[in-house]
């Protein structure tokens, strides 16, 4: 049971990278985004992602695969429009 709970939780958490992604798409700028933060957090999802799939923990897998795509999302969002005119 908590191992189901975690992993609902993990997911859960992951997706809080996506409103600000869209928030940066939507806005076509990233303004006020710490590009050191997300740097951070994606290294950090991407590192979680591997060893849990090293360690064959899938319930750290399925959490944090959520999590390496919206926190690469906002990087590379973020990277893009910063001081841009698109």
């Amino acid at each position: 049971m908590l191992e189901l709970l975690t992993t609902i939780m993990g997911v859960a958490m992951s997706f809080a990278y996506y409103p600000q992604a869209y928030k940066i798409y939507k806005l076509k700028s990233s303004e006020n985004i710490s590009i050191i933060s997300y740097i951070i957090f994606s290294a950090g999802t991407a590192t979680w992602t591997v060893y849990g799939v090293l360690t064959g923990n899938f319930p750290i897998v399925i959490s944090f695969v959520v999590g390496v795509v919206g926190s690469w999302l906002v990087l590379f969002l973020s990277l893009y429009y910063k001081n841009s005119k698109h």
